[in-house]
């Protein structure tokens, strides 16, 4: 298959353009479509990489969405949008499809400002019915008749937004369609023919029909039976499909169908769309993580984001890497403290290899629990650990840890509680771009009193960081790391503890000082190198802490050089400004120090390289030369944050 156009490979799947051109087809040719479908989505991600599993699996049902339904007009809401490429294919994107997660190109999840049939944004999961619900009480306050739909996977289920907001959609009267993407949990008996004939059955209008009628003679019998009829109703039905959870939370429940059959897809998803009943509908179909490729049906996790690979081995194109990823540092790091203490546990929200432990489950699988895409619990999880005397760390990404802010500042941080945050993914991530993007942390964070804040500059400081993390046993702390190698230098087996508090310097210079929190101390080293061949001799530190924040080491630097640059890769508001409020009040700015603080642009950085994203950013060690070039007046380029 060529990587670019259309070819011969794919001849239903050339006339579709948009749905309406799907909708032009006839029902029998929708099995020789998918099937098209399925094998563009291959071709495209073995060019591009990205999230492979998910989407091979809603290709039957993706196809049966657009067919039953007007898209854009009816609104299409997918969850996370891990699995929207077949969607994007159909929606007019299929030209670009091989630009996905690359600069300029297709994000690798839904977009509002990138079609009119992505109407919502996504990436973080369990968003899609509070957003669907806003949909459809939207279109009824305007006297408007369009569907909603929301797909939502089994995996975003075990997040609580998912049934928050299922209970407020449970108690109103909006007509609102949510499809259960059910690959993994089981939550289903087998689907086969009769799962399919009954749930045909139960979404038909004679049986809405019939189960009205019940419901009005029922209201005429005394309350007691009328209860009585009501619940041996819905024992009935729960007995026979298995949603009696889903009916207790308002929603009328369909199912279990097979996802990947489109005989019995199509005609429940048209019951769901004519029917008349008022309220919620819950369409509840199995579908299989790779369906139609079998390296991927073979290893579910391995394919759910992928490299790029060679469609007829499935080998991925994975660099041999140079250093251990800094998720395996941190699991090297916590497995060593774990080997001396019986108290250390850790918890993952769903992400155990992405942060790395699954390696720490591995050696100690009674004190590793993942609870899910469930921030909010896991914090709270922990806090009730640190309270028995536990040591827990909490590992979650930069940009998951954002969702369970309340948990974070009423259950740990009020109560001074030692949970440990190892912040995985902190700062510029690359292609999945501006959603996980870790930039808030440090902000959202040092607010909080008492907390106290580390970050790693390379691999080394990162192991002694989790050794000072395990003995802080009187109030919360954080570590904060990037996602993907690190520096390559020899790591000690076990961390050692730092001193709470205390940075280092690793340059001696007279004229600029560039104090660094966090990794961006290599670009600081190669800025001092440059700035040396200008003449301007330069200090290089590492603060290793925002908070507390080394004062000492501050003052020290502010008193000796013309120049004070801070740099770290985060918005404003983070280490520059406890270092500006330090130096503020502590009078050392009436003196007249050129102070030049350097942190994320206020715009979102959209997908590209790292090193790209860092380059735009203004915080590259070309960056730092030009900042204290204009300091001393010497230069007046601007960097490409400022031009931005």
């Amino acid at each position: 298959m060529s990587q670019i156009g259309h070819n011969s490979q794919t001849p239903l799947l050339d006339t579709v353009s948009v749905p309406a051109d799907l909708r032009e087809l006839d029902e029998k040719q929708l099995r020789q479509l998918a099937d098209e479908l399925r094998q563009e989505v291959i071709s495209a991600v073995s060019v591009t990489g990205g999230h492979l599993g998910a989407g091979l699996g809603v290709v039957e049902l993706t196809v049966a969405l657009h067919y039953v339904f007007d898209t854009p007009r009816d609104r299409l809401v997918w969850d996370v949008g891990h699995q929207c490429y077949p969607h994007k294919v159909l929606t007019g994107r299929r030209e670009r499809i091989r630009t996905l997660r690359q600069s300029g190109g297709l994000s690798g999840f839904t977009s509002r400002k990138e079609s009119e049939y992505d109407p919502f944004g996504a990436a973080h999961a369990a968003t899609s019915i509070s957003a669907g619900l806003g949909y459809a009480v939207g279109r009824d306050l305007a006297g408007g008749d369009n569907h909603v739909i929301c797909v939502i996977g089994d995996g975003a289920m075990t997040a609580g937004m998912a049934y928050e907001a299922m209970n407020n959609a449970g108690a109103m009267n909006s007509r609102l369609i949510v499809i259960l993407n059910d690959n993994d949990m089981s939550i289903a008996p087998p689907v086969g023919a009769l799962s399919a004939h009954l749930s045909q059955l139960i979404s038909s209008r004679p049986y809405q029909s019939m189960r009205h009628l019940a419901k009005v003679v029922a209201q005429k019998f005394p309350r007691r039976l009328e209860q009585a009829a009501r619940r041996a109703e819905e024992y009935a039905r729960g007995m026979l499909t298995g949603g009696t959870l889903f009916e207790e939370l308002g929603f009328f429940y369909v199912g279990p169908i097979d996802g990947h059959n489109l005989d019995h897809l199509l005609p429940v998803l048209k019951n769901a769309r004519d029917a008349d009943y008022e309220g919620p509908v819950l369409v509840h179909v199995v579908t299989q993580k790779g369906k139609g490729y079998e390296p991927a049906e073979k290893a579910a996790e391995k394919y759910h984001g992928v490299a790029k690979f060679d469609v007829v081995t499935g080998k991925q194109a994975k660099p041999t890497p140079k250093a251990p990823t800094y998720q395996n540092v941190f699991a090297k790091g916590l497995i060593a403290e774990a080997e001396h203490d019986d108290k250390i546990v850790a918890i993952t929200a769903a992400m155990p290899s992405g942060t790395g432990l699954d390696k720490f489950a591995e050696r100690f699988p009674e004190r590793c629990f993942d609870v899910g895409i469930a921030e909010q619990h896991g914090v709270t999880f922990a806090a009730g650990l640190a309270c028995e005397g536990l040591k827990p760390f909490a590992a979650i990404y930069s940009t998951f840890l954002q969702r369970a802010y309340d948990q974070v500042v009423h259950d740990v941080a009020i109560q001074s509680l030692p949970v440990r945050f190892a912040i995985d993914r902190a700062g510029m991530v690359g292609a999945d771009g501006m959603t996980h993007q870790g930039s808030y942390d440090i902000t959202y964070l040092g607010c909080l009193p008492g907390f106290v804040l580390m970050a790693s500059a390379d691999e080394v400081e990162l192991m002694h960081m989790v050794a000072t993390a395990a003995g802080i046993d009187d109030r919360p702390s954080a570590i904060r790391y990037p996602r993907g190698e690190a520096t390559g230098i020899e790591m000690p087996e076990r961390g050692t503890p730092l001193e709470i508090g205390k940075g280092r310097i690793l340059r001696e210079g007279t004229k600029v000082a560039v104090l660094s929190y966090g990794t961006r101390l290599a670009s600081a080293l190669a800025a001092a190198d440059e700035l040396a061949a200008h003449g301007l001799s330069t200090t290089v530190a590492d603060a290793r802490f925002a908070k507390p924040l080394d004062e000492d080491l501050v003052r020290r630097l502010a008193a000796e050089h013309e120049v004070l640059i801070t740099i770290e890769e985060a918005a404003i508001g983070g280490f520059s400004a406890f270092v500006l409020q330090f130096l503020a009040r502590d009078g050392i700015l009436d003196a007249g120090l050129k102070i030049r603080p350097m942190t994320l642009p206020d715009f979102f950085i959209d997908q590209d390289k790292p090193d790209k994203q860092v380059e735009l950013a203004g915080l590259d060690a070309k960056a730092i030369v030009a900042t204290a070039l204009r300091a001393l007046g010497q230069e007046k380029i601007e960097s490409p944050a400022v031009r931005a």
